[in-house]
């Protein structure tokens, strides 16, 4: 599962302040009391207000893991929030981080036998149950930002729920920005008229509010709606750096385009502000930005010189910047929908919603009072949904309910969901896993094959395609295209942004047969010629921390396939008998009839115009400009990733295949008429 809005900072909300003067240091004491007394603590505090960072120690100190046991806290999908608080509080605790103090993300583990206060991705916790299904090591789970609603964390709500009942000395506490408390308690507690362990609703749980300390902000609306918000936002910047007193301004835009083109646009007009006029410093901030641009949001101002920070929805509550004092809402977010009919993720511009339109404009009143300039009308404001769909209502469920078939909820129906996902994303999801062999026609989960699936922290296709690889004598190179596969398109880095010597670099690896054969290149070049060197990464345009991450994945699934007995020194050579001769075919064949058992359902068929078409028919692609195949010929593909944007379907880590093979390998999937 992709982080959605990865932040790539080794910066978040809380970190410079002294925990002393924490809005939250003066209810140390009512928030202890709470935990203790009751198995649900439910906390509502803005961003900054020292939630995430001081309530784990709080606990550490009153003796919450004196017997050896853990405290949770689950970041919400941001890994690097998992990495860089942990980082804060290893300093505030005293110790080395990975000792008393550690984090654990998707591929990377900093924790010892002594971590006692362990950061974690929600998903990542959900792993662990595989191991622990009641997490006995942890005698309090804390859920971060749990208003983000993302789709692990409405999972892991439903878990938690059921191993409360089972563990009644267990403690959760779940943190919120917005006032949502009331359906967190109401979820967990029991029904008017029942008892849990011996505990009514009232004596169930409490709900904590931290006052932070927050400024008036005046909103401001438009008269009449405009038709082209970016212009309208860069216009409302320039009126604000020219008529209104110090203070750094905060733009609420879309996504990377946007940013980058309004950024444009105000560097355009800083030259004709003349010498009277303080400096204009614009800086983006959306989530594939490099961790070091992403720093520059977070540095005061240089004398005389006012920031515009130009972000997506980023900024609205996982971090704070300090000294904004001016928020533009230009009203609209990107969100990730997934349709089930055809199995599209689509990314598309909605108005926001009245929470996160308030959570905004509060940005502006942090530490003195603010305005926040909303580029709608008050009319527009009254029609805007109360909050922002939950993942889970827009998302492809295949990986979670596969994961929760593994947990032995075999009835994913009649699991306690936060909000119920629709039922065509389920029937979707089932039809899915069935057609890779992980769920039987009885909708049971498949051994071993299911099960193994599960096990693997990869997207179903990927996994079964890697668990077919010694089957075709490929596990070596396979281990080497998943690895690669998880850095999403970030192995190139242009120059300098320069376009042509990054087209030059990726000629070098590229094979006319696709981009997975392409990045297999690229992983033996950096591991044999690369020696692992930042240098010669440089001069191929390759990103080198990717690469280094890529060769720590490998090693993380090669030991995963271990744990499931799959060896990989003893499959270098294919058993032929077994694999029904495939070894006659060459190296290139072999993985790429191998990718067609894992990636059957994403095949398409290169039209004359050269785009491509879906195998049914119905609708249009377009290779992704990063692909091999952007301007080469192909006739049958198979393709990693799918995305509509900017009303585009784009296909990402293409390979070419034989039309024959589809019908090979998914015969129940394909039939030709």
């Amino acid at each position: 599962m992709a982080d959605e809005d990865e932040l790539e900072t080794p910066l978040i909300a809380e970190l410079y302040k002294p925990p002393a003067l924490l809005p939250i240091a003066q209810l140390k004491d009512a928030l202890l009391y709470a935990i203790e007394t009751y198995p649900l603590t439910v906390i509502i505090g803005d961003t900054g207000s020292g939630k995430t960072t001081q309530i784990p120690q709080f606990l550490f100190q009153a003796g919450w893991t004196s017997d050896g046991s853990v405290i949770a806290v689950t970041q919400q999908p941001r890994r690097v929030a998992a990495t860089t608080v942990a980082a804060r509080v290893a300093e505030e605790v005293g110790c080395q981080l990975g000792q008393e103090v550690g984090y654990s993300i998707r591929f990377e583990d900093v924790t010892s036998a002594k971590t006692r206060i362990k950061f974690l991705t929600d998903g990542l916790l959900l792993r662990e149950m595989l191991i622990d299904p009641l997490l006995t090591r942890y005698s309090v789970v804390m859920v971060d930002e749990a208003h983000e609603r993302s789709l692990s964390s409405d999972i892991l709500l439903g878990l938690l729920k059921k191993i409360m009942r089972k563990r009644p000395e267990l403690r959760v506490v779940i943190s919120s920005a917005t006032l949502q408390a009331e359906n967190f308690l109401d979820f967990f507690a029991p029904g008017p008229a029942e008892q849990v362990n011996g505990k009514s609703k009232e004596e169930y749980g409490r709900i904590v509010s931290i006052q932070g300390r927050v400024y008036p902000v005046d909103i401001f609306y438009l008269a009449e709606p405009v038709p082209d918000y970016v212009e309208r936002a860069v216009e409302t910047v320039m009126d604000i750096h020219t008529n209104e007193p110090e203070g750094d301004i905060l733009l609420f835009l879309t996504g990377r385009e946007e940013i980058e083109d309004a950024i444009d646009k105000i560097a355009d007009r800083i030259t004709d502000l003349g010498p009277d006029h303080q400096n204009l410093q614009p800086l983006p901030l959306y989530a594939g930005l490099p961790a070091d641009q992403q720093m520059y949001v977070f540095q005061a101002a240089g004398e005389n010189t006012r920031k515009v920070i130009v972000s997506t929805n980023i900024a609205e509550a996982s971090i704070t910047i300090d000294g904004i004092v001016y928020v533009i809402d230009s009203g609209f977010v990107k969100l990730r929908a997934y349709d089930p009919t055809t199995g599209i993720e689509r990314l598309v511009t909605v108005p926001v919603s009245k929470a996160s339109a308030t959570q905004r404009g509060g940005r502006a009143g942090r530490t003195q009072p603010g305005k926040c300039y909303r580029l709608y009308t008050k009319d527009s404001f009254t029609t805007l949904e109360e909050s922002t769909p939950p993942e889970i209502q827009r998302s492809n469920l295949a990986p979670v309910i596969l994961q929760l078939m593994n947990l032995g909820i075999q009835n994913i129906v009649c699991f306690d969901f936060f909000s119920s996902p629709p039922s065509k994303l389920v029937i979707r999801a089932m039809d899915m896993l069935f057609s890779l062999g992980a769920i039987s026609s009885e909708a049971r989960l498949t051994k071993p094959l299911g099960a193994q699936m599960a096990e693997l922290p990869l997207e179903p296709m990927l996994a079964k395609a890697l668990l077919n690889s010694p089957k075709f004598g490929c596990l070596y190179e396979m281990l080497h295209i998943a690895a690669m596969t998880t850095l999403q398109g970030n192995a190139f880095v242009s120059q300098d942004g320069n376009i042509k010597l990054l087209d030059k670099a990726k000629r070098k690896f590229a094979v006319e047969e696709g981009d997975h054969i392409t990045l297999l290149n690229v992983y033996e070049a950096f591991v044999t010629t690369g020696k692992k060197d930042a240098q010669w990464c440089r001069s191929n345009s390759l990103n080198y921390k990717a690469m280094v991450k890529a060769v720590s994945v490998r090693n993380q699934l090669k030991r995963h396939l271990e744990k499931l007995g799959i060896q990989e020194s003893a499959l270098n050579a294919p058993d032929v008998r077994r694999a029904g001769g495939q070894s006659s075919y060459s190296p290139s064949e072999r993985i790429r009839r191998c990718l067609v058992t894992g990636f059957f359902a994403h095949a398409a068929r290169m039209k004359p115009d050269g785009t491509f078409q879906t195998a049914n028919g119905e609708t249009t692609l377009w290779a992704h400009p990063t692909s091999i195949l952007f301007h080469r010929k192909a006739d049958w593909v198979v393709y990693h990733e799918i995305m509509e944007t900017k009303n585009k379907i784009f296909i990402r880590d293409i390979t070419k295949i034989e039309m024959d093979w589809l019908t090979e390998y998914a015969p129940e999937y394909y039939r030709v008429r």
